[in-house]
């Protein structure tokens, strides 16, 4: 399977959680690999804040700026990194076009 080429279920971003635009989401699960889900994730214009859970991502297309709100540092990410969220790192993901990740958390 190709990442780029995944379908994804796209649906609005919670209204709690817009922090400006209509930004909307979309996931598919991949595999699991023994207890870890790899799965892509996109995420089109505009901001929303969440709460991250351990994960490690490879951005695969596109960009974004990711606000870490605990610790006032602020993150471009764009196409080959790789980036790792801590359990409840509080986040504004900033998105002026779309970003595309390929992502592995475990499942509980």
């Amino acid at each position: 399977m190709n990442a780029l080429d995944a379908e994804l279920v796209f649906t609005p971003v919670d209204p709690a959680q817009v922090v400006e635009g209509s930004p909307t989401t979309g996931e598919a699960v991949l595999s699991d690999l023994n207890g870890t889900e790899i799965g892509v994730w996109e995420m089109t214009a505009g901001a929303m804040s969440d709460t991250e859970i351990d994960e490690v991502s490879v951005v695969i297309a596109g960009s974004a700026t990711v606000e870490f709100l605990d610790s006032g540092q602020s993150l471009e990410v764009g196409v080959g990194d790789v980036i790792h969220f801590a359990n409840g790192d509080r986040t504004i993901w900033r998105v002026a076009d779309h970003i595309r990740k390929v992502y592995a958390i475990p499942v509980p």
